[in-house]
């Protein structure tokens, strides 16, 4: 595939080093007609998109299946990508909201909490217990805590911080707004902190 990509290349303008095997050049390949290229963007994203899918709505198949959805959409779509955004933004935008449609067509079950629980806690606190994810212990009971939140919660979560995206990114992602996916991430990230103090509470006990 990679070989078929450079007997092409003279067929296209000549692009710079830096453009060169980015995502940019492969969809300029493929918008060409070297629909052959569209093997390593589903490379490059396949393992990122179903990993995030599948914990959004907790179920093998159905990420296999939106996976393979959701790539179909990027396929069909590509000449709509106009670069407003990253590729990767604009993946993880179809991605997003494919997952979060599934799982409005299902019931899913998540943890109410009280308001007030959630207004006591400082960020400090959130960021101290956060940081200190990195046992073995920690992570398995913030996977635990991850399966309480909505849908909608748990994938502004992992996209700051599993996939590291940008507040920007994310607002674009999600379709909010700025203000609104800094509130949302506020409150989620106190919400985890209830849920894994009560954790460790009970696992002393």
């Amino acid at each position: 595939m990679f070989q078929q990509a450079v007997t092409f290349e003279k067929t296209l303008r000549p692009l710079s080093i830096m453009e060169l095997y980015t995502d940019t050049y492969y969809i300029q390949r493929i918008q060409k007609g070297d629909t052959a290229c569209f093997a390593c963007l589903l490379d490059k994203y396949s393992r990122p998109v179903h990993s995030l899918i599948l914990k959004v709505v907790q179920n093998r198949e159905d990420a296999e299946e939106l996976a393979q959805d959701v790539f179909m959409k990027v396929f069909r779509n590509l000449d709509k990508f106009k670069g407003d955004s990253s590729f990767s933004t604009w993946v993880y935008r179809i991605a997003y909201n494919t997952a979060i449609s599934a799982t409005r067509k299902k019931k899913y079950e998540f943890l109410a909490l009280e308001e007030t629980w959630i207004q006591h806690v400082s960020e400090e606190e959130v960021a101290e217990l956060m940081g200190r994810a990195g046992s073995s212990e920690q992570i398995n009971r913030l996977e635990k805590a991850l399966l309480q939140l909505s849908p909608e919660e748990r994938a502004l979560i992992l996209l700051f911080y599993m996939e590291q995206k940008t507040v920007e990114e994310i607002m674009k992602i999600t379709d909010l707004s700025l203000s609104n996916v800094k509130t949302r991430l506020h409150r989620t990230r106190k919400k985890l902190f209830v849920l894994l103090k009560e954790m460790e509470r009970t696992a002393y006990e």
